[in-house]
């Protein structure tokens, strides 16, 4: 199902800014049992997103009636798991970079079906590699998911081997900042450390919520930048998102990690949490 500005349609005017310049941000939204999960940071990221932008974005109750439209929908077909996707761009305006005034934005609600990924990701790990494409230093658009994705398309289109679930993408720095769909974290002695996002890189949901989840079950957590010795060198290594959830990375390149209990126990706590809605 589609939705453009609460209409059913796939319709959307050539003009419109996000088709012309990605001029929008969206958001990914798992959907389970009828609810959609952390509804509320992501609707949160979506606004300040579009304050990053200048996008006048007025429309969040609308966008919130419009969402549970869908979810009446997907339960009304009986759908149990599903990706929601919102975006939401400037609208239509003109010919040309400068964003013109009093224009209203464009919403689009999108459903997806779930992925079919193996169980065994989330219990055994997945094999990652290392992508040549780097991420460009912007700390204007640091953190917030905005329609560009240039970038995390070069570098998965690297690789065609089913056996290979992630690319890990690094700064012009070398340093590792996140993968093409997912943010990253590592063990070591009993800490857990992931990269700070404010060069470049995706703020993610789940990212934030594994952090929160550490600090209540007194593992230390902190932001630091992370070399490829480090992810060789680490305890355990695991990467995150919406949809995913947690998965263990048990190989990178040719070095092998162990799956290990750190990232066991976030995963049963991240499972264990309420849906808000």
């Amino acid at each position: 199902m589609i939705l453009v500005n609460g209409i059913a349609t796939e319709q959307l005017p050539v003009s419109d800014r996000g088709l012309q310049y990605g001029d929008g941000v969206f958001e990914t939204v798992a959907y389970h049992h009828g609810q959609l999960r952390f509804l509320t940071a992501h609707l949160d990221r979506l606004s300040q997103g579009c304050k990053r932008l200048g996008i006048d974005f007025q429309q969040r109750k609308t966008l919130k009636i419009e969402l549970h439209k869908i979810c009446g929908e997907l339960d009304a077909a009986k759908t149990q798991n599903a990706v929601v996707k919102i975006i939401v761009t400037r609208g239509s305006g003109g010919r040309g970079y400068q964003a013109p005034i009093g224009v209203e934005p464009t919403r689009i609600i999108s459903t997806h079906d779930w992925p079919s990924h193996s169980e065994d990701n989330a219990s055994k790990g997945v094999n990652v590699r290392l992508c040549h494409q780097r991420l460009v230093d912007n700390p204007t658009l640091a953190g917030i998911k905005h329609l560009n994705r240039l970038e995390q398309i070069l570098a998965r289109n690297e690789w065609d081997d089913d056996g290979i679930a992630e690319g890990l993408m690094c700064n012009a720095h070398g340093d590792i900042v996140e993968g093409t769909f997912s943010n990253i974290f590592i063990v070591k002695s009993g800490m857990l450390i992931t990269p700070p996002l404010d060069r470049c890189g995706i703020e993610g949901i789940t990212r934030a919520t594994i952090m929160d989840i550490a600090g209540k079950a007194g593992i230390p957590c902190h932001q630091a930048y992370i070399r490829q010795q480090d992810l060789y060198g680490a305890d355990e290594v695991f990467m995150c998102n919406s949809i995913i959830g947690i998965w263990p990375i048990k190989q990178i390149e040719q070095q092998t990690l162990p799956v290990g209990a750190i990232t066991a126990l976030l995963q049963a706590q991240l499972s264990a949490l309420e849906i808000v809605v």
